[in-house]
């Protein structure tokens, strides 16, 4: 049952006035005695802003532009909740050009946002012993493995853990020379030619052209020059030409091997919907040789992957395998490493400029 409040009796006129000149009073002088706090406060309490995502743009249409690097982000699928929270240090930390589009800033800046406003009351009332939650340590510790607004990847399904080596492009210009070498000499089967100035460096994202004359490029990895291993890339294409193939090699070091091994984890042909996987066991051409292929948009990003055990070698498309081969005489016998290329196919026809362009390429144990 409800307990009903007594009724206030009314005060008198004068009683009221003489109250509200009283409370008026006080209020206008602890105004005059803390009227810098307010701004003091919503300072302390304002972090900095991240940087926005990328204006969206047609994949197609824009790829063959020179600018559509600054459109990547828009292109990226996003992926999970969940994995926003790991994902946080890398892209503002190390790659803030990539920094989520729109829609995610609230996702990143609920976990970046909330370390300034603990701090900005910190002095007024001390947080509680459990407040320092483990914030920068962890993030630091997985940044290589950050996922958000990368789409679906072999590395993430299949829990392959840190990154161990690789290149996120987030150095403007050439390519880093400390991690690439970049080709300079004739093109594929001596048609063409590799340029290191077909190679650029913009918005965290590499870009190798062809031209109509058939000068592209292509460049090895210096790092994780290894026996067994996982790699992933992310890669898309322009609405290329079919006579510019784009390529994601594993080459042997050295440039030797006694079986001519070589892994094409992805590989374009003169049918642009399609991506292919090769996987060359032996010596003497398409004669010793295992593949797959998969219809594909690949103007869009895509993560391509391999995976090399003593057990075999395995290939993804975003996270979903799409080729296998365990016969233990078509392994590679030598240390492989990564390369990058788009490789001219001329068939005496008028060729159209077209790019390839990666994202990043991380390597796993």
């Amino acid at each position: 049952m409800f307990k009903q409040t007594p009724f206030k009796k009314a005060q008198p006129k004068n009683q009221q006035l003489n109250k509200v000149a009283i409370a008026l009073t006080l209020g206008a002088l602890s105004l005059t005695g803390c009227s810098a706090a307010p701004t003091a406060g919503a300072a302390a309490a304002s972090p900095a802003t991240e940087p926005s995502g990328h204006a969206a743009a047609s994949t197609s249409s824009a790829a063959t532009s020179p600018q559509v690097a600054a459109t990547r982000s828009a292109a990226k699928p996003v992926s999970s909740a969940s994995a926003a929270p790991a994902a946080a240090g890398v892209e503002a930390a190390a790659e803030a050009a990539v920094a989520p589009a729109a829609p995610e800033a609230p996702t990143v800046g609920a976990g970046v946002q909330a370390a300034p406003a603990a701090g900005s009351t910190s002095t007024a009332k001390p947080a509680p012993a459990a407040a320092p939650v483990a914030a920068p340590a962890p993030v630091a510790a997985q940044a290589a493995v950050a996922a958000t607004g990368d789409g679906s990847q072999a590395a993430t399904a299949r829990g392959w853990g840190a990154v161990v080596a690789g290149d996120e492009f987030t150095k403007a210009g050439a390519p880093d020379s400390t991690k690439w070498s970049v080709f300079k000499g004739s093109g594929h089967s001596g048609k063409g030619a590799r340029s290191p100035q077909a190679w650029s460096v913009a918005n965290g994202v590499a870009t190798v052209s062809g031209d109509s004359a058939g000068t592209t490029g292509g460049m090895s990895a210096k790092f994780a020059q290894q026996k067994y291993g996982k790699w992933e890339t992310r890669m898309r294409t322009s609405a290329r030409d079919p006579k510019y193939h784009p390529v994601l090699i594993l080459w042997p070091n050295n440039n030797t091997s006694p079986n001519c091994a070589e892994i094409d984890y992805a590989e374009g042909s003169t049918n642009t919907a399609q991506m292919k996987f090769f996987l060359h066991y032996a010596c003497g051409g398409s004669n010793f040789q295992t593949t797959a292929a998969k219809t594909i948009d690949t103007t869009q990003w895509h993560n391509y992957a391999v995976e090399w055990t003593p057990s075999g070698i395995t290939g993804y498309i975003d996270g979903v395998k799409t080729f296998s081969d365990t016969n233990p005489a078509h392994l590679p016998s030598v240390g492989m490493h990564q390369t990058l290329q788009l490789d001219w196919f001329p068939d005496g026809s008028a060729t159209k400029p077209s790019q390839m362009q990666v994202d990043w390429v991380r390597v796993y144990k």
